[in-house]
């Protein structure tokens, strides 16, 4: 069973410490469907890096990619939506125990 838990949290991290894929999966489930919609949600990030992770998402199934005439939609698959619950929940988190904790006196 510990062998399990590993390789489900070895496989999250390895999704989570990559940059710039919570903003991605968090623009997705805000309603941006289309390439130009993620990127512009998403200040400073350049068009190679959108490409290579939305390339790495499709391939370890987080989102899927659909192609209707000359528009591409990306959609979050059920592990997307697992991993943005996890994002949130690491907000709240942080929000409830470290920002409190750092007020100066």
């Amino acid at each position: 069973m510990k062998n399990k838990v590993s390789n489900g949290f070895q496989i999250v991290q390895d999704l989570i410490k990559l940059r710039w894929v919570p903003e991605i999966l968090k623009s997705i489930y805000s309603g941006n469907q289309r390439y130009t919609d993620i990127l512009e949600s998403i200040p400073y990030m350049s068009h190679t890096e959108l490409n290579r992770k939305l390339s790495i998402l499709t391939e370890r199934k987080v989102i899927d990619k659909a192609v209707e005439g000359d528009n591409t939609y990306y959609s979050l698959l059920n592990f997307g939506n697992e991993l943005v619950h996890i994002f949130y929940h690491l907000e709240d988190l942080e929000e409830k125990y470290f920002q409190h904790s750092h007020k100066i006196v």
